[in-house]
């Protein structure tokens, strides 16, 4: 099972911002100051992105590659995926994401607002309760 890992959607405001960032892109790179020592686990598996405190979408990681100045690039799919809602501390940076913590995808015709708001998820979480 590959190892995915989680990114805060730095500045979008909302999931349209997110899906613009996607919008008529034949490629998707994230630049990130270090490569994971883990990376290589991690090709095949998706960046989870955080937006309001939960997770709500992914895309697949193709590859790593080096970028200038002594970065590295995140090379993804440049199609984002609807994740089942699932509550996730702001954080720094990116973090591992192991495949059994993953949240599902969302069917065909299912939408976020099917399974539980991102906001009543939010709440539950802070009970203690899922």
């Amino acid at each position: 099972m590959p190892l995915h890992m989680t990114k805060i959607a730095f500045g979008a405001k909302s999931w349209d911002d997110l899906a613009g960032w996607y919008e008529g892109r034949r490629e998707v790179r994230l630049t990130t100051r270090y490569l994971p020592k883990r990376h290589a686990e991690m090709v095949g598996g998706s960046l989870y992105w955080i937006l309001d405190h939960t997770l709500v979408a992914r895309s697949a990681i193709l590859g790593f590659s080096e970028a200038p100045g002594g970065r590295w690039h995140i090379d993804l799919e440049p199609k984002l995926v609807r994740v089942e809602p699932r509550p996730k501390r702001a954080h720094q940076g990116w973090r591992y994401l192991a495949g059994e913590d993953a949240p599902r995808d969302l069917g065909a015709g299912e939408a976020a607002g099917d399974v539980l708001p991102a906001s009543v998820m939010k709440e539950l979480a802070k009970l203690g309760l899922v």
